[in-house]
């Protein structure tokens, strides 16, 4: 592309600069024909006043050595025969009649009689090739007697050609001068037509070969700079397509997490034997499998918009999920308790978001607190928000905030974190926050703030990149 942007501008300058300079050559070159012409009538024209006078050859040959061209032995002047007398030419430095010498051609002059006779009979001025080379200016002019007389005067080809050669060489010089600095400036723009093109291209290949974090500078032209823009915006929204899809692949993994559990707390009723051993054995072998999937996934899936909008009631989906989790807690010897679930909450969370958030936080309870630990889920609606706590009697957690950053629960062992980080995300869609910290039960409390007003969700859909936190 670049290559091809000097050819053509080369190309274009080369036909204007030959379409200009040509002409301009003709015509520098006709004004010097004119300059000289026109020198050579003046200089005839001097002659005049003396014709108009006298027709004496001895008076008209000092007349013309008075002359810079009778000087140089280039001006003659024609006679006709008058009263009988011969026709003759006379010329600086030369004899009448026949006498003349070389100055004017032998006493023919420089163009040759027939050229001095059509002048006369014409009664015009006229140029005729010279004997010699050059031109011959034949300029008639009237007697005293009536009769017309001409004056020659000789023209050299180097005084036509003066200063044409030069001119033509300013001409070729401006114009190779033209053509190369218009060559070099489509150089650089081509190079900088050329540089963000590669760019964009780099990019490509890279983001191609799976580099997610290939971006192109936004500058250059505004064609590219719009195609740069447009790349960035699809390299972030292909980030984003892949982040989504490995958060779903770690939060539907972790949706398994509730039946493993009911499968080792039956596994563990199993007593012993081979059969029960080959059954918990399978068991924490699917357990691994699914702690690995999480851990392989990356972060951030956003919440269902549609589903959100309709929402959901937070009282029915606790009652539906603890209706689950209480047999579980029969067979442990686990005491529960509910509360706030007896009248209709509506909160913006879709109902299968709320349930997994649930099951995060149960499933937790029954992981790490020892079996015959009590707990509780209790509900307030506080007008503006609804407030969720799950609390148990168990050791709790000792870093709260290690707890909270996905994939690093240093407080529960064997925990990849993503639990408590469903539930920040379904609080944090809704404009909440997710709260950790010690319940009047002795253990830990979760307390979820989801907020009603959805004023995250109108800045962009709970994100972590546009989300914005109620400080409480």
């Amino acid at each position: 592309m670049r290559l091809a942007l000097v050819k053509v501008c080369l190309a274009v300058t080369t036909m204007v600069v030959v379409a200009f300079a040509v002409p301009l050559g003709l015509v520098v070159q006709e004004m010097a024909r004119d300059r000289a012409f026109s020198n050579a009538e003046r200089q005839a024209a001097t002659i005049g006043p003396t014709l108009s006078i006298t027709t004496d050859t001895q008076q008209l040959r000092r007349a013309l050595e008075s002359t810079d061209m009778g000087a140089a032995g280039r001006m003659a002047v024609h006679l006709p025969a008058v009263g009988g007398a011969p026709a003759e030419t006379v010329a600086a430095g030369g004899a009448a009649g026949g006498a003349t010498g070389g100055a004017a051609g032998g006493g023919r002059g420089w163009a040759g009689e027939r050229a001095v006779e059509l002048t006369r009979a014409e009664g015009a001025a006229r140029t005729a090739p010279a004997a010699d080379g050059g031109s011959a200016l034949l300029q008639p002019t009237a007697l005293g007697s009536g009769d017309i007389a001409v004056v020659e005067v000789l023209v050299p080809e180097s005084e036509v050609s003066n200063g044409v050669a030069t001119a033509w060489l300013v001409l070729a010089g401006v114009g190779l001068a033209l053509v190369i600095g218009s060559v070099a400036v489509a150089d650089r723009l081509g190079a900088r037509m050329i540089g963000p093109a590669r760019r964009l291209a780099h990019a490509a290949q890279q983001l191609g070969e799976g580099k997610l974090g290939a971006r192109v500078p936004e500058e250059g032209p505004r064609e590219l700079h719009s195609a740069a823009v447009a790349f960035n915006s699809m390299a972030d929204q292909v980030v984003e397509l892949l982040t989504n899809e490995r958060e779903l692949a770690a939060d539907l993994s972790h949706r398994l997490r509730t039946p493993l559990t009911v499968l080792r707390l039956n596994a563990a009723s199993l007593g012993d034997g081979p059969a029960a051993e080959q059954t918990r054995a399978a068991v924490e072998q699917l357990e691994r499998e699914v702690d690995t999937i999480i851990r392989t996934a990356r972060e951030q899936r956003p919440a269902a918009a549609a589903a959100a909008v309709a929402g959901c009631d937070a009282s029915e989906v606790i009652r539906e999920r603890m209706a689950f989790w209480s047999a579980l807690a029969e067979d442990e010897g686990r005491e529960v308790r509910t509360a706030g679930v007896d009248r209709t909450v509506r909160i913006p969370v879709a109902r299968p978001e709320l349930a997994a958030a649930l099951d995060a936080m149960l499933g937790n309870v029954f992981r790490h607190t020892p079996e015959g630990t009590p707990f509780a889920v209790d509900v307030h609606d506080a007008g503006d928000a609804v407030i969720v706590l799950v609390s148990d009697a168990g050791p709790g957690i000792a870093d709260p905030e290690a707890a909270m950053r996905r994939g690093n629960d240093g407080a529960r062992d064997g925990s990849t974190g993503l639990g408590l980080d469903i539930v920040r995300r379904v609080a944090e869609s809704t404009g909440g926050d997710v709260r950790l910290g010690r319940s009047v039960l002795g253990g830990t409390e979760v307390r979820v703030w989801i907020g009603l007003d959805g004023r995250a969700r109108g800045q962009g859909g709970g994100g972590r990149s546009g989300r914005r936190r109620r400080r409480r």
